[in-house]
């Protein structure tokens, strides 16, 4: 029975007996598969290797690397002698690795490679709770993470049996793993999670799944993460082949290797693919030309919940024919579940997808949720464009007065560590999580997020703005690769955006336009009135308190790497408002008009 989370290690070993439980990589080109056996004995090896160093229940052990089958290793190596894990994101800023190594107190730190390692040397000696320090890649110098299982497999005989003893003393409801949430608006805050939250979640989005075991998975959104570590274990759960992306650069290279059968994904990794599928499209002539421009006008309109007149059929009938399968192709030509999650999707795309043959499922959930609160139920087809599903079965939800979605379960942390202040501050007396986050259901129980409480903000004239909603319109546009709407206690909305630069470049070409750099680019009339055009579409199908009546384009390309977003590609607001204070500042600077 899985009640903790090191309980899957014994389904990978007996039930599923798989050659390729986890997989991942090198730098030689080769794929490196372990079983399900390895997967285990590595495990075992790493809870005696650390139990031979002094290491006990309650310790915690701060790991930032890349996915790779070692972070599994380590993960249940600890998880069986109660070591608590403290993921974090290997593309975070100093302050916040600061904050997470002071806040946290690991007295182990495990890094995948020399770059991260040197970047953080300054606070690895400065700081007063690390003991060891490991890597994951083989470094000059440093101690290696296969030091710890060498030790672990010579003193096997020695600490075995005190591992099954320790083994049989943890309980669900022990915390396991403390992770750090994004800090999109503030400092994060650590989210105790215990073996019951994580595996509760695990169990309610598995009976969704239709795949079975032996199904492929590829594995690219960062692991620290609880959406992908609690996806992770879903695939294990299920009896899944778990393949680990090189990087995010060679994902759809390794897309079309793995042919995988499902993987989770954010909705802008899926809109450059429709991005990308649309320039090559463009490059087309004749009757080629026709049948992609055909085929994806049928796909963007795709709703399986709705008759169809004869001549859509027809259509439909003709793409899936002679172009699906090529944007198939494009993505393995095995895959049958795309999970998003993290942000809105775009209808289109999910349209798209699904035209394909593709289940694209949309989630809603948060770090403190572990983290799944709905999705779409494949069981009984119960999926519906624009809404995240239905809430899972074991979660208990309703809506406050002004419509935040408050849930409380088996799911729900146990707290934030070292803050019960803030915890009493989310978590109610009759044990609800406030989510902070505005929804509503329609009469089918399908639920729609419409954005973040504490985002939403009031114009001077008191009418309220989600400004997620007009991102993801604005972000529709092929030219828009972010935006972010501004206007709190203002007379009007308005919004910085990013363009895509790669498609505008290809605008300047295409109409001889000459530049230099992006600076220089963005001062063009023609460029100006190219995005007041995509601005004024959709000003179209807003209110009039929700139009954007000023923009200004930006040079920069927001990226986790540069700071304006975060590790899952959220807006990081509050560092916006700071990058971009002089230019918000002119925006809304007095002028003859106001």
């Amino acid at each position: 029975m899985v009640t903790r989370t090191f309980d899957l290690l014994e389904q990978y070993r007996t039930l599923y007996k798989l050659h390729d439980a986890l997989a991942c990589k090198k730098s030689a080109g080769k794929w490196i598969k372990y079983s399900g056996e390895e997967y285990a004995e590595h495990a075992d090896n790493v809870s005696c290797g650390l139990l031979s160093m002094g290491y006990g229940a309650g310790d915690k052990i701060a790991v930032i690397t890349n996915n790779r089958p070692e972070w599994n290793f380590l993960d249940m190596g600890m998880s069986q002698i109660g070591v608590v894990s403290v993921p974090v994101y290997p593309t975070i800023s100093m302050e916040e690795y600061r904050f997470i190594l002071n806040h946290s107190e690991p007295k182990m730190l495990v890094v995948s490679d020399k770059l991260l390692l040197e970047r953080l040397r300054p606070l690895i000696d400065t700081s007063p709770s690390i003991r060891h320090v490991y890597t994951f890649n083989r470094i000059e110098g440093e101690h290696n993470w296969k030091e710890i299982a060498i030790a672990g497999k010579d003193h096997a005989e020695e600490f075995l049996p005190q591992v099954e003893k320790i083994r049989q003393s943890i309980l669900p409801d022990d915390m396991f793993t403390l992770i750090y949430t994004s800090g999109t608006t503030g400092t994060p805050k650590g989210v105790m999670l215990s073996h019951r939250n994580l595996l509760e979640n695990v169990k309610a989005t598995a009976v969704r799944n239709y795949l079975s075991a032996g199904s492929r998975a590829l594995s690219f959104l960062p692991i620290s993460h609880i959406y992908e570590r609690m996806m992770n274990y879903h695939f294990q759960y299920k009896g899944f082949s778990v393949y680990y992306a090189e990087n995010i650069g060679s994902i759809m290279e390794n897309i079309r290797e793995v042919k995988p059968h499902i993987f989770n994904t954010v909705p802008r990794l899926l809109e450059r693919v429709y991005m990308g599928l649309a320039s090559k499209g463009k490059e087309l002539t004749g009757i080629k030309k026709v049948l992609f421009g055909s085929a994806v006008n049928v796909a963007t309109q795709y709703n399986p919940r709705r008759k169809e007149p004869l001549w859509y059929c027809i259509r439909l009938a003709i793409a899936r024919k002679l172009v699906f399968p090529k944007w198939m192709d494009v993505l393995g030509g095995e895959v049958r579940i795309i999970v998003s999650g993290g942000a809105s999707l775009q209808t289109r795309l999910s349209n798209l997808f699904c035209a394909m043959g593709v289940d694209l499922l949309e989630g809603y959930g948060l770090t403190e949720t572990s983290p799944v609160i709905a999705v779409s139920d494949l069981r009984r087809g119960k999926t519906k464009a624009g809404t995240v599903g239905h809430f899972l079965e074991n979660i208990e939800v309703k809506f406050d007065r002004d419509g935040e979605i408050l849930c409380k379960g088996p799911c729900v942390m146990l707290g934030y560590y070292k803050a019960p202040e803030l915890t009493a501050e989310v978590i109610d007396g009759e044990g609800y999580f406030h989510t902070g986050d505005i929804g509503s259901t329609d009469e089918e129980g399908f639920l729609t997020i419409t954005d973040r409480k504490k985002e939403i903000f009031k114009l001077s004239n008191g009418k309220y703005v989600s400004p997620q909603v007009i991102e993801n319109k604005l972000k529709e546009s092929f030219l828009i690769d972010q935006a972010m709407v501004i206007g709190e206690t203002e007379k009007y909305a308005s919004a910085l955006i990013s363009p895509n630069y790669p498609q505008l470049h290809k605008w300047c070409y295409d109409n001889a336009v000459k530049f230099e750099n992006n600076a220089g680019l963005l001062q063009y009339s023609e460029v100006i009135e190219l995005y007041q055009n995509e601005v004024n579409q959709v000003n179209k199908k807003l209110s009039n308190a929700e139009q954007i009546r000023r923009f200004r384009l930006v040079a920069d390309e927001w990226s986790a790497q540069t700071g304006e977003l975060s590790p899952t590609l959220k807006l990081k607001r509050k560092y916006l408002v700071e990058k971009y204070l002089n230019v918000i500042n002119e925006i809304y600077a007095p002028s003859k008009t106001d």
